[in-house]
């Protein structure tokens, strides 16, 4: 895992501001107040701010903040969408450390349109903004390998596909997340696991049922190939697959569901059939987004940092920004299995 973004103002001298807020007691507004020389701040509270940047070694990222000749201090965030869970802890990682930097969000709903979003970058690029991060985007490869010859700097988060080596990338460990899932069913002692995967082709679908295949193999059970439903990462995907498979005439015992949307739909086609779960079905989730810990029972699921993936997206492009040299261009954020209560043996 890559060092999260305190780690890392330690390591080059330099606190944030939230920590710097925290040091000194005060909120965020009234340290960028006080380091901007603007607003109003009690002779106090100034004094007290000052003391503390000087102890700790804070000092605004002018360049990062747009204060140098060019800059407009607006970063351009492409995404699919805004409501889900999954999207909005990004955005409000992301949100935060621009503020930390003195940078502001301009936001750019793409609906999973890809003229829409081309549209979208083209003005982004002309002026608008000084660069993006571009969140599950659906450009191809070549058409983000054209944005970075125009010079346009960006950083992908999540990708959808396979890119250009060369293009930013931070995502999560998909594969490991996978492998733990799949492994604590195994432990339990399952062995029929049905997998209710995302779309063919996107990376975080190869990436999860490579690590499912990883730990099925570690066990010696060899995949079923009728236990693997592809669906859309939707509750009423979810809940289609679910009933698909616990329709079968040999139905799964488990299901690992590749996100916490599919685990919830599954949940619906479980309680639809009079089964209970963990009784009568095990299920595992990905993601866990806040209705992992708002469904009965609560969800047993794999933890993707989501806020910290858009963090440290927003590192990457303030280096880019100031033309540092990047120690890794793809990164990726470590995953953890939850345990909570949708999981449990296997009926004998």
């Amino acid at each position: 895992m890559s060092p999260t973004s305190k780690s890392t103002s330690k390591a080059n001298g330099r606190r944030t501001i939230r920590e710097i807020a925290t040091f000194a007691g005060v909120s965020t507004a009234t340290v960028s107040r006080v380091v901007n020389g603007s607003g109003y701040v009690s002779e106090e509270t100034r004094r007290n701010v000052e003391r503390v940047v000087r102890e700790h070694g804070y000092s605004a990222n002018r360049s990062a903040r747009g204060l140098s000749a060019g800059r407009t201090g607006l970063v351009g965030v492409t995404v699919p969408l805004i409501h889900p869970a999954y999207f909005s802890v990004i955005i409000a990682g992301v949100t935060e450390a621009l503020y930390e930097q003195d940078m502001r969000i301009v936001l750019c709903p793409t609906l999973h349109e890809h003229d829409r979003e081309v549209s979208l970058l083209e003005r982004l690029m002309h002026g608008t903004t000084d660069c993006a991060l571009l969140v599950l985007p659906e450009e191809s490869s070549g058409e983000l390998r054209t944005l970075m010859q125009f010079g346009f700097r960006f950083v992908v988060v999540d990708p959808r596909k396979r890119i250009d080596e060369r293009v930013p990338t931070v995502s999560a460990a998909h594969s490991a997340g996978a492998n733990q899932a799949t492994a604590h069913l195994l432990e339990l002692g399952h062995r029929r696991i049905a997998v209710i995967t995302g779309p063919g082709g996107w990376m975080a679908t190869e990436e999860r049922l490579r690590g499912h295949r990883a730990a099925l193999a570690a066990a010696g059970v060899l995949p079923d190939p009728a236990l693997v439903i592809e669906s859309n990462f939707e509750v009423a995907g979810g809940r289609t697959a679910g009933a698909y498979l616990l329709d079968l005439a040999e139905p799964p015992t488990a299901i690992f569901a590749f996100n916490d949307q599919l685990a919830i739909g599954a949940m619906q086609a479980a309680l639809e059939r009079g089964l209970r779960v963990p009784a009568d079905l095990s299920i595992v989730g990905f993601d866990d987004t806040a209705e992992a810990e708002i469904v009965t029972p609560r969800l047993t699921t794999v933890h993707q940092p989501l806020a910290e993936i858009g963090r440290m997206g927003v590192s990457l492009l303030t280096r880019l920004l100031e033309n540092q040299r990047l120690e890794a261009l793809h990164v990726e954020l470590e995953t953890k299995l939850v345990r909570r209560g949708s999981t449990a043996p296997p009926r004998l």
